[in-house]
């Protein structure tokens, strides 16, 4: 039989190199093709409805036509739906049968960011996108002494952020996370006391981290960089942080801004992989960041021995966890329970293909019951707090708020800490989302 009469592929799936500074890439003609093709293709399926406002606004476009088909849609509609998708992946992951090595050959999320690309290079983009998609800059500026009291106090005051929702199109009702002065850098060197030599390898992890702390661990909550950095050196893993760090390029990614990504690549990847040599394995605390350098840059740059090598040592704080649990290498002594946890496994964690860890090492705490939530927070960085889009962000995180005010739980969070505040923000009930690591480093009371 044949894969076109099979409903998708039981092969695993896989990712295909992004050959970005290709001129097919960067062909409007042929993008435009390929969108057509692949958009008819899923207005022949429709599993993805469910997810973000791609599909709905896709399908809508092709119902209203005159010929309620791909061919009754004016190409220039296309760029509704492009601008919808934020690259989560979670069509690629949970809903499209028809992923490589399926011969259809649908990436959705990859499409979606050529497109954005080639949108990017022909036209650029809004003086906003811009401002948030440069995550270090903004963090420096806005973390300088003084000057994060006063950005904090503008953020949290209603008249100003009606100007700023009307002005720059940054919606009145949307988190803005505050600006620390006093960054994770800084608070790193009175937290670290476990030397290199304390170091107990096991068969998949080396025992000792360099930390990428992301800039927002650096520049927004580096309290939860503290909270990392305390429950590995409870379970005797040695921390250092990387001696130079630029923004993993995720945000960039989003916009279509490839040169930029690979400008943080440039970066980033030689500090790095200096670190790997020298026995250090990586994590970042950041969901986003750690994908980045697991698959978004290996796939842009598949020639790169130096991504390769980072992306073989990059791991997620719970998958290295349970992976040094799964050796005793882990601490198991918790003093103190966690009762109901609802926790909400983000989008790009999920995407990593590592299982539910964070529900796991949670799991170990006695007299503590995890319910796992695995839908869309709708946050997705920029998504989340732009005007044009926010009430779209809450729409799509409304069944996740659901099932948290359902559970009524005594904690909630997410592994990403901007979307565990997203949740909040919808909750409205003045309580607050907690990481998990917060969470275990309560459960360790350390």
């Amino acid at each position: 039989m044949s894969s076109l009469q099979q409903e998708g592929s039981l092969r695993a799936p896989i990712r295909h190199p992004i050959d970005w500074q290709s001129s097919e890439f960067n062909d409007e003609g042929q993008l435009f093709f390929e969108l057509e093709r692949v958009f008819d293709h899923c207005h022949g399926c429709r599993r993805c409805v469910s997810l973000c406002d791609s599909f709905p606004t896709l399908f809508d476009l092709i119902d209203e036509s005159k010929t309620m088909e791909i061919d009754g849609v004016a190409k220039g509609d296309y760029w509704k739906v492009v601008d919808q998708c934020y690259l989560c992946d979670l069509c690629y992951m949970t809903k499209c049968p028809y992923v490589p090595p399926h011969e259809w050959n649908i990436d959705f999320p990859h499409l979606m960011l050529r497109a954005k690309a080639v949108r990017f290079a022909k036209q650029g983009a809004r003086v906003r996108d811009k401002l948030l998609t440069s995550t270090d800059t903004v963090g420096k500026v806005a973390g300088l002494p003084g000057v994060s009291i006063v950005v904090n106090a503008a953020n949290g005051s209603k008249p100003v952020r009606k100007v700023l929702h009307k002005v720059a199109g940054i919606h009145s009702d949307a988190r803005i996370p505050p600006y620390e002065s006093r960054p994770l850098r800084k608070r790193m060197a009175s937290l670290a006391s476990l030397g290199p030599g304390d170091a107990k390898p096991g068969t998949k992890t080396r025992g000792k981290v360099a930390l990428f702390a992301t800039c927002y661990a650096n520049h927004n909550e580096p309290a939860l960089g503290e909270d990392l950095v305390c429950v590995l050196e409870h379970n005797g893993i040695p921390v250092t942080i990387a001696q130079k760090e630029y923004c993993c390029g995720m945000p960039k990614l989003e916009l279509g801004d490839l040169a930029s990504v690979q400008k943080a690549k440039e970066q980033n990847i030689p500090e790095l992989a200096q670190l790997v040599d020298e026995g250090w394995d990586l994590m970042a605390l950041v969901p986003s960041c750690v994908l980045m350098f697991k698959q978004e840059l290996p796939l842009l740059f598949p020639d790169d021995e130096s991504v390769r090598k980072v992306a073989n040592a990059f791991f997620d704080p719970f998958e290295y966890l349970m992976l040094r649990y799964a050796q005793d290498l882990m601490n198991t002594e918790f003093r103190q329970s966690l009762g109901r946890v609802v926790y909400h496994a983000s989008c790009h964690q999920r995407v990593q293909n590592i299982g539910p860890k964070t529900r796991d090492v949670l799991s170990l705490v006695p007299d503590t019951a995890v319910t796992m939530i695995e839908r869309c927070s709708g946050h997705d960085g920029t998504y989340g707090v732009k005007s044009e889009t926010f009430d779209k962000a809450m729409k799509i995180a409304r069944p996740v708020i659901k099932g948290i005010q359902k559970i009524s739980p005594d904690h909630y969070g997410s592994d990403c800490p901007i979307a565990g505040h997203h949740l909040a923000n919808g909750i409205g009930d003045g309580s607050t989302a907690e990481h998990p690591l917060s969470l275990l480093r309560q459960a360790y009371g350390i």
